[in-house]
């Protein structure tokens, strides 16, 4: 890729409860402002580490990197 990386946000989508049907929720946890330089490892370690402070189960977690070109 030929852009420069200008912004990052880590996304942990989080199963919160079920619904009357028993089907599962979840809701986004959005952390912006990742500095640039963060390998994707350093941001699962600290998602998960951060995510130990709360109640709910990880479904998953989603890095978003911003380039301009």
């Amino acid at each position: 890729m030929d852009g420069v990386l200008v912004n990052s946000r880590l996304t942990v989508v989080l199963e919160v409860g079920t619904n009357g049907s028993g089907e599962p929720i979840f809701r986004n946890k959005n952390f912006t402002n990742i500095k640039t330089l963060a390998t994707d490892s350093h941001l699962r370690d600290t998602a998960l580490a951060l995510m130990t402070l709360q109640v709910h189960p990880i479904e998953k977690m989603d890095r978003n990197n911003v380039y301009s070109l």
